[in-house]
């Protein structure tokens, strides 16, 4: 049987899209491996979004093909191919397929060609953006990590932000129908999936492009009903002014929509938010907010914000650590700006020196760190509910509703517990951005099976 050697980089959406890629090769006969040496195709699906993302899909693919033998077939797959195409077997000789995101489901057609093409690259990035359908291709849009799972509900996106490359990389938002989405959350709930993860370019645009109107509040609630088991269910990726009533009040009344909320603001300062193209009412975040911890005072926000966009003053800067500080927000994630090509922002006059915009993450992130740290600090002595995923120098690791996978803190536990499972603890400690607990001793959700967990 032949073997498949497929690495993922970038996010949780590519993560789901090289889920459907193994779905498809299971289906085809192929076996997965770890390693690439007992592999007959390899297989990396690239990440585009910013210029480090690019540099780590460059060395990943430049390795893999300094080393294959002649015998194996290197495809790259993904955002950075689509965004490449013919150029991309010139950066990386060795390269012999070429497949680009937005129609990888025909990953088994290029294979087939790929058979009987063998002296030149094959580029199949076709423009037109994939069908999310399911129902046309008989897979699911989904990826399991550990007691999680990842569900994506829509591709693309239709929002203008001056200094993006995912609407030319992914095309305009695409939604996949509602019985579809439900019929994921059925399976994996099935499966004993403690925390389902809703994940899309943007969340709170889902349905939109059918004319639908919260799209996303009807959603969660025709989720709730059909898998009431699942205890965890987690929005990531909402846009600024989308945020709607209906939304808010569904979270806040429906115990198993977590609360807690990803809203990438972007900036503070209404003048750099015009220059990005992004919602600049900054009134509307406060207000919305206000209202969300009105309704949900244990509300967890995570929020990212770009610092020295183009044109960004000291005083515009200032209003971004003012409103850092006013607001309080439990996650944070700041990245210095980068000029991605092709976007209007790369051409913007007023470019920030590199040393400027260095300076300026430094003092963001050690403020934010000491908010991370109070916010923290506001658990200690409470209880949460904790999502066991792995053990780690006698410790347990996991997480509570207040973090996402992989982007967000950790609670430990000082003392082992069933992977897989929701326990109890009470919060001893905090340091900036973990809790230290210990269990409660009682009744916890039963164990996912252990055989599909990852351990730490």
């Amino acid at each position: 049987m032949p073997a498949y050697y497929l690495l993922s980089l970038g996010c949780a959406k590519n993560t789901v899209d090289s889920e459907g890629m193994a779905q498809l090769l299971t289906r085809a006969g192929f076996q997965s491996t770890d390693d690439p040496a007992a592999a007959d195709l390899l297989i990396v699906n690239t990440c585009g979004f910013i210029a480090p993302a690019r540099q780590e899909s460059l060395d990943t693919l430049c390795n893999l093909a300094s080393t294959k033998r002649s015998d194996q077939r290197l495809i790259a797959a993904g955002c950075w191919a689509q965004m490449e195409g013919s150029r991309l077997p010139i950066l990386v000789p060795g390269i012999d397929g070429v497949l680009g995101t937005r129609r990888w489901m025909d990953l088994p057609d290029v294979l087939n060609r790929l058979a009987r093409q063998t002296n030149r690259p094959l580029i199949h990035v076709p423009a037109e953006p994939m069908s999310l359908d399911p129902d046309v291709t008989g897979l699911r849009c989904a990826a399991v990590q550990g007691a999680s799972a990842y569900i994506k509900i829509a591709d693309g996106c239709r929002r203008p932000c001056a200094f993006c490359t995912i609407p030319r990389i992914k095309g305009t938002s695409v939604s996949r129908p509602v019985h579809r989405v439900v019929a994921d959350a059925v399976d994996l709930a099935a499966q004993g999936i403690k925390e389902i993860i809703l994940v899309a370019q943007d969340t709170t645009d889902y349905g939109a492009d059918r004319g639908e109107v919260d799209g996303l509040a009807e959603l969660l609630q025709q989720l709730v009903v059909a898998a009431p088991q699942v205890p965890w269910i987690r929005i990531m990726y909402a846009f600024p002014g989308s945020v709607t009533p209906r939304l808010i009040e569904t979270m806040a009344r429906t115990p198993q929509v977590l609360h807690y909320l990803d809203i990438p603001l972007q900036h503070a300062h209404p003048a750099v938010l015009r220059r990005m193209r992004r919602p600049s009412n900054v009134g509307w975040v406060r207000q919305t907010v206000a209202r969300m911890r009105s309704l949900m005072p244990d509300l967890a926000i995570r929020t990212t914000f770009i610092v020295g966009y183009p044109g960004e003053t000291a005083d515009q800067f200032q209003a971004l650590m003012d409103l850092l500080e006013e607001m309080r927000f439990d996650r944070v994630g700041a990245f210095r700006f980068w000029p991605e090509p092709d976007t209007v922002a790369a051409d913007l006059p007023a470019q920030v020196p590199a040393e400027i915009k260095a300076e300026r993450l430094d003092r963001l992130m050690t403020l934010q760190q000491q908010i991370s740290l109070e916010r923290n600090r506001e658990h200690v002595g409470r209880t949460l509910d904790v999502l066991v995923e792995g053990y780690q120098e006698g410790l347990a690791i996991g997480r509570s509703y207040r973090d996402a996978p992989e982007i967000d803190g950790l609670v430990l536990l000082q003392e082992r517990a069933p992977l897989g499972s929701l326990v109890p603890v009470r919060i001893t400690g905090a340091l900036a951005y973990d809790l230290i607990g210990e269990r409660v001793q009682g009744d916890a959700q039963p164990p996912l099976n252990t055989s599909r967990l990852v351990r730490a």
